[in-house]
């Protein structure tokens, strides 16, 4: 009760995330016996924290973020947009479709939400409303596409997921294909839907065979990225961190060689913000990993199963919970925290009610990423409100319908084992 009590407060008092966990993980330690100097529980946090980070696997996040960061940095966003406008953009309401399959092929070289909404932040939404569109639905619209760069591969989250948990990342990252397409096209189906009634514009475009041919040539190096990585995958050539790898030595050769708009000079910068980025989730890895020991020392994940199924022993009813727990921390807590902390207590639980370890991965990738666009911890929609200057008011306005809708598709494959598990089954995971 005192280590969840300190954690609580530490983040009320506005400590940063890890600093909150590494509080309570002390304390936690401190509890199991002894005073600060005589605990020898205490000497185990250096060699947990250590044993958590010495993974092989965990090195395919910072060379994916690399990746992105040097990707970010030759304007490929704007070549993607360009042909994602060429495909959708003569429609009613063109550029928020735009904005919406643009997240899904931009997912394929950041694979992260935050890059995605800051990216279109400052991009496409001032373009939507110099075109008509209320900036608050034009947020509104960034945000419900950015969960779809952590979704489909190469995500960070998932690389997380299955490095913790023993997972297969390739597994994985085919179960993330089919869930950030259908996210892409129901919402492109909402836009639609209610483009009328909104009164979006239609944009001066025409569907051209050759602007599409000529924006997909511009866009061709970037979209064949993807490609390159989960070919590699999912083909069994190269493991996730051989392939994040090589996806910084193509970025850096596109960028240098080919577009020539990346300089050495440019480098330090973008190691430095990769530097910080990875230093945060790392920071949090290490440490929440001590507390997931401390934790299962107590044998809280063990205790808290034998409760929620002693609720009910409808398993549909018991998924429905995790996924409201999942849902519920992930608007208050850093979604890494989150995953790294209650996984250890959740996944089990899954287990148990029969869940296969890479269907239980989508379930919690998709809750957590759809935590993102949440008051009051939402990244994604702190994102857009410092980078376009809206109220986070007025974008919720805007986007719980597409809240909902999300939230409605994270059941869908929560409760469809089958359509889940599609495409890894036909991958052979």
């Amino acid at each position: 009760m005192i280590v969840a009590l300190l954690f609580v407060v530490s983040l009320l008092i506005g400590l940063p995330i890890g600093v909150a966990i590494g509080v309570a993980t002390f304390a936690g330690y401190i509890a199991l016996g002894g005073g600060i100097v005589d605990n020898n529980f205490l000497v185990m946090i250096p060699s947990k924290i250590f044993s958590a980070l010495n993974s092989f696997a965990f090195l395919a996040m910072p060379f994916f973020i690399l990746a992105g960061e040097i990707m970010n940095k030759t304007g490929i966003t704007d070549r993607i947009l360009l042909f994602a406008k060429a495909l959708v953009g003569h429609w009613r309401g063109g550029l928020a479709h735009t904005n919406m399959l643009a997240s899904l092929l931009f997912a394929g070289v950041s694979g992260s939400a935050t890059a995605d909404a800051a990216a279109f932040g400052r991009t496409l939404v001032p373009a939507m409303v110099r075109n008509g569109y209320i900036r608050s639905y034009a947020c509104a619209i960034t945000a419900a596409g950015s969960i779809v760069g952590p979704t489909v591969p190469p995500s960070s989250l998932m690389v997380l997921y299955g490095s913790i948990m023993g997972v297969s990342i390739a597994g994985l990252f085919a179960s993330g294909i089919l869930p950030g397409v259908v996210i892409t096209l129901l919402c492109m189906a909402m836009i639609t839907l209610t483009a009328r009634a909104k009164n979006l514009p239609r944009e001066d475009v025409l569907l051209s065979r050759r602007i599409v041919w000529a924006a997909f040539k511009k866009a061709f190096l970037a979209l064949l990225m993807p490609g390159i990585i989960l070919g590699g995958i999912l083909g069994g050539i190269v493991t996730p961190t051989e392939a994040a790898a090589i996806a910084v030595g193509y970025a850096l050769f596109i960028g240098m060689f080919v577009y020539k708009n990346l300089k050495l000079s440019d480098l330090p910068e973008i190691l430095a913000r990769t530097a910080r980025i990875n230093g945060v989730v790392f920071l949090i890895v290490a440490i929440a990993s001590a507390l997931g020991w401390w934790l299962g020392f107590e044998r809280i994940p063990q205790n808290l199963s034998k409760g929620l199924l002693a609720l009910s022993d409808n398993k549909d009813l018991i998924l429905l919970m995790l996924i409201g727990i999942l849902l519920a921390f992930g608007m208050v807590m850093d979604i890494a925290a989150v995953l790294i902390i209650m996984g250890p207590v959740l996944l089990p639980i899954m287990a148990q009610i029969g869940l296969d370890p890479i269907h239980a991965g989508i379930i919690v990738v998709l809750a957590l990423n759809i935590s993102l666009m949440t008051p009051p911890i939402g990244a994604c929609l702190f994102v857009l409100s410092s980078v376009t200057g809206e109220r986070i008011g007025g974008i919720m306005k805007d986007l719980w319908p597409f809240l909902l809708l999300e939230v409605a598709i994270l059941l869908g494959f929560a409760f469809l084992p089958d359509v889940a598990l599609f495409i890894p089954r036909l991958l052979g995971f």
